[in-house]
């Protein structure tokens, strides 16, 4: 697959406008109204429009800055690249403004109407710790309006057929003036679809569609973190005599007291008694690995201060859509008793006195006799 910045003729830092120029460009010079029955041009038109969609959206753009194509592979629900958009009509359909806008309003190059999108639907989807940092295959059930079978999604009743709206002559769209402006709506007869049903389906009562409860698997990469959203391509609602919208799946994942995630790093603060923290020694951690559960023993150095931290590198978050991972970060944290026994206490004052440290006396009773703490 060719370098996105490279499809489009633009360098790395290229703005938001000089990409929408860039991509006006190629959109005009391989459109398919301009180049009938080319595939050739065809698929340019395609290619530049993947490469404009992944690259005018910041956090996209920032994901293939950063890893390539690997990046931003599963979060649109499918492989990133020039086959993006399974069709001419998926184009026109995601940028129907922006066409609007090239084209004076021809959006869909294919008779002058713009062709219905279904509409996008949002999914809340909860995550483990675990399952966040190693990927995982959840399953969802998910309620959505569907092409109807029985009419095949055009609303009339089989054998039948709609025929062209009256009032818009087809076009979804209807001029009227206002004072010296000319203002152009969505034709209140037809709702846009430039077709009208006399005999209605009875499945789907003349609407095209019909509601569909489905359970959809979705794959969730390693790495992943809390808010981010999952795209499924076409797995939204479907338009009557249109195209289907998208599903987001927004990600809200668990927190593990264990682990404090920053990026692809993890923090681990580690109680250690100030006698080991002096005089070093091994010690077990947890870590990510057997999906979390993980342990493994390292060597505290002998002087090891409060707050020094060890890093164990490439032991952290996996990064999405790569082989590599983040860091381990182990904080050390000194803990030292606010209770003694009497033996304990007596062989501090022995190390103190050794070093020449200036302590606090013993508490001794009413008759002068030392209080036993055993």
């Amino acid at each position: 697959m060719r370098d996105l910045y490279e499809v489009l003729g633009v360098d790395r830092h290229a703005s938001a406008g000089d990409l929408k120029k860039a991509y006006y460009r190629l959109a005009k010079q391989y459109h398919p109204d301009h180049n009938p029955g080319n595939k050739d041009a065809e698929e340019k038109f395609k290619e530049a429009a993947n490469a404009y969609q992944i690259l005018c959206d910041d956090d996209q753009r920032a994901r293939y800055d950063r890893f390539g194509f690997d990046g931003i592979r599963g979060a649109n629900g499918n492989s990133a690249g020039a086959n993006g958009f399974g069709s001419v009509e998926d184009i026109f359909s995601a940028f129907g403004d922006l066409f609007g806008d090239f084209f004076g309003g021809r959006t869909s190059g294919r008779g002058g109407r713009q062709q219905p999108r279904g509409a996008d639907l949002r999914l809340d989807l909860g995550l483990t710790f675990a399952e966040a940092v190693w990927g995982t295959t959840k399953e969802v059930k998910v309620t959505r309006q569907i092409a109807c079978g029985s009419c095949n999604a055009t609303g009339a009743k089989p054998g039948s057929k709609p025929e062209t709206c009256g009032t818009c002559h087809g076009k979804g769209q209807v001029v009227h003036s206002q004072g010296f402006f000319m203002v152009q709506t969505t034709c209140p007869h037809c709702r846009g679809a430039g077709k009208t049903v006399k005999d209605p389906c009875e499945d789907c009562r003349g609407r095209g569609t019909k509601p569909e409860s489905t359970t959809l698997t979705v794959t969730v990469p390693a790495g992943v973190d809390d808010g981010q959203t999952l795209r499924l391509a076409n797995k939204g609602e479907t338009a009557p005599g249109g195209t289907t919208g998208h599903l987001y799946v927004v990600l809200h994942v668990q927190g593990d007291e264990r682990f404090k995630r920053e990026g692809e790093d993890i923090l681990s603060e580690v109680p250690v008694s100030f006698v080991k923290a002096a005089l070093g020694g091994d010690l077990d951690i947890y870590t990510l690995d057997d999906n979390c559960q993980g342990t493994a023993t390292i060597t505290l150095k002998p002087g090891t201060q409060p707050g020094e931290v060890m890093v164990r590198k490439g032991q952290g978050i996996p990064r999405v859509g790569e082989s590599g991972r983040g860091d381990h970060v182990i904080q050390f944290k000194v803990e030292i008793p606010k209770k003694w026994t009497g033996k304990q206490e007596e062989l501090l004052r022995q190390l103190a006195s050794e070093l020449g440290e200036d302590v606090t006396a013993e508490k001794r009773g009413l008759f002068g006799k030392k209080k036993s703490k055993d």
